[in-house]
């Protein structure tokens, strides 16, 4: 079954009330149509009342019906794509775009599900506030730390970014806690990356990282933004993990451009008639 909340209802039906089995059955034989019904119907096609769908809900950790549905479909959409990503020789030039597309607003749909807002608040107000902001990144994370530098100097913001591990290493040692260093892995393990954020964090310089979840890096981090996706590394170069890192990275300037108000306003308006003039001539 590749539908992680699929399986775990699977998994729990011997520990649900006679009741709350049918309701569990019921999502189980008719997932796509149950993910589109209204609380009373649900209760209506598993024959129970509307409070032991609650209950149900409950029993999985969710707050309820409302709740439970969103995940349930989101994980539909999300889980599908993956059924069909592995490419194949035989896959002709439409199949596949679809199987690559697919495979990005998948991940996309998952990030967005699992966010945690405070998390985001609390990088964004970090960074919002910090006399620097250095991004690091290596291999191919060293491109999204660029980028990041990219969107973060046009709010005026004192920024840098570096890919080398040895410039990341000296860097780091020069950071303090008006600082804040952005950390980029999908891996979460790189070893010289590792390296620097512990000489960052040991000068008292908060660390926001993005990268997956249950890695060295994301335990390290002061603030870690989660960045799971399906993902083999180790035959292919990270391409969806970078667009989600990408993503992530969008969010972060757009939460700070609205944290400072009408003077990233200002500064932008001041970027963007510096370009248009250039195109000018």
């Amino acid at each position: 079954m590749t539908n992680p909340l699929l399986a775990k209802i699977e998994q729990q039906l011997p520990m649900f009330s006679t009741a709350e089995r049918k309701v569990a059955q019921l999502i189980l034989e008719q997932t796509h149509g149950v993910a589109k019904s209204a609380l009373g119907d649900v209760a209506h096609l598993a024959q129970v009342s509307e409070p032991t769908v609650i209950r149900f809900c409950r029993s999985m950790g969710y707050r309820g019906w409302p709740d439970f549905k969103i995940k349930l479909a989101a994980g539909l959409m999300a889980g599908v794509p993956y059924v069909h990503s592995s490419l194949r020789e035989d896959d002709g030039t439409a199949v596949l775009a679809a199987k690559v597309l697919d495979n990005a607003v998948s991940a996309f749909l998952r990030v967005r599900n699992e966010i945690n807002a405070d998390h985001l608040d609390a990088a964004i107000d970090l960074i919002a506030a910090a006399r620097r902001v250095e991004f690091y990144g290596v291999g191919n994370s060293g491109i999204v730390a660029s980028d990041a530098q990219h969107k973060f100097f046009r709010l005026d913001l004192c920024t840098v970014a570096y890919s080398d591990s040895h410039v990341q290493l000296m860097a780091a040692s020069l950071l303090g806690p008006r600082d804040v260093l952005v950390a980029i892995s999908h891996s979460g393990r790189s070893r010289a990356l590792l390296d620097a954020v512990k000489v960052a964090l040991k000068n008292g310089s908060p660390v926001v990282a993005i990268t997956a979840s249950g890695t060295p890096l994301a335990e390290m981090a002061t603030v870690m933004l989660r960045a799971d996706t399906q993902e083999d590394t180790e035959v292919y170069s990270p391409m969806i993990s970078r667009l989600v890192h990408l993503a992530l990275i969008d969010v972060l300037a757009l939460g700070v451009a609205l944290r400072r108000g009408k003077e990233a306003s200002r500064t932008l308006e001041k970027t963007k008639k510096s370009l248009a003039q250039a195109r000018q001539a």
